[in-house]
């Protein structure tokens, strides 16, 4: 019979969840499709609530100082992308505000926002900056629900005025391990167990995570079920088509290109974090990255082929 069982499941602290688990039996070969395919699921498709822009008054750009405060905008809006938060309920798609006001000298952590209906913080004490002395600190937070990892570079371009982006981590699932044994509830060889290792940032539990990636990999092969037997073929729009196939590279990270240590650093500087975002360049385009030289855009434009059969533009 087939069956998931829990072997292990530690909260390490509010922020680090930890859970191993025991799936199948599965046919020999199977386990590893499965652990690829859940892998992928869980750290890029699972949803998450996060900051994505803030107002502070008085501030028109992030290299400003904030009188009276210990850290200039860069490190507070590094702190704000450590914040975690989690929603109770169906909440709607427009961003939410959250705010700050304070006058007293002294920390200021997640604590002291004020927050929408519906969300919390994982870790209220997430530190965000020193107030040292007596003043009027006013900030203004956008809230969003969101898939995988926005660049502030691209958040920028749909906020309102006057809100400074925040590079946004939406990703619940911070790591996940996966490897395949010998089914222990049968003696053949020929079936194995999938051992699944889930690592969560305290927003969901490794077991909710597991089930919502469950539920999208079901909805998502339930598309390719045919009803009944029929020679036309099925075709879809081709914007939608489009569409998919953006959305698709979005969730692809630069890492899966396996590139050297020089080339892969050089496209991080730039902002360069996933295929959607090395697509809006040309070869020429990488050319004017710093300490990015001809070797390096051959090896790029050589491995996107290779592996994902894509060109950079022209």
């Amino acid at each position: 019979m087939f069956q998931v069982q829990c072997l292990q499941s530690i909260e390490k602290t509010s922020t680090e969840y930890y859970s191993k688990y025991s799936i199948g039996p599965f046919i020999k070969g199977q386990s590893t499709t499965v652990g690829n395919a859940l892998r992928r699921v869980l750290l890029s498709n699972l949803k998450g609530f996060a900051i994505i822009g803030v107002r502070i008054e008085g501030i028109n750009h992030e290299f400003s100082t904030i009188p009276d405060v210990k850290e200039d905008v860069v490190d507070i809006l590094l702190n704000l992308k450590q914040i975690i938060l989690k929603s109770s309920g169906i909440l709607p798609e427009a961003p939410l505000l959250a705010r700050l006001h304070i006058k007293e000298p002294g920390i200021l952590t997640a604590h002291n926002l004020e927050l929408p209906e519906g969300i919390s913080i994982v870790d209220p004490q997430q530190y965000i900056a020193s107030l040292t002395a007596k003043s009027d600190l006013k900030m203004e937070f956008l809230i969003a629900q969101g898939q995988n990892y926005v660049t502030s570079t691209k958040a920028s371009t749909f906020l309102p005025d006057g809100f400074l982006a925040v590079d946004t981590v939406f990703m619940p699932v911070t790591q996940v391990n996966f490897f395949v044994e010998t089914s222990r509830s049968n003696a053949s060889s020929e079936l194995e167990s999938l051992i699944l290792e889930i690592w969560t940032n305290g927003s969901v539990t490794p077991s909710d995570a597991l089930s919502l990636s469950a539920e999208i990999l079901e909805n998502t092969f339930g598309i390719l079920k045919i009803s009944e037997t029929s020679s036309d073929l099925i075709s879809l729009p081709e914007t939608t088509l489009q569409e998919n196939k953006e959305e698709h590279l979005e969730t692809i990270f630069i890492e899966e290109l396996e590139l050297s240590v020089r080339a892969y650093n050089c496209l991080k500087r730039a902002n360069v974090h996933t295929l959607s975002d090395l697509l809006q360049y040309s070869a020429e385009d990488l050319l004017e990255f710093k300490n990015f030289g001809q070797k390096s855009a051959d090896e790029v434009c050589e491995n996107l082929k290779k592996r994902f059969d894509l060109d950079l533009r022209n």
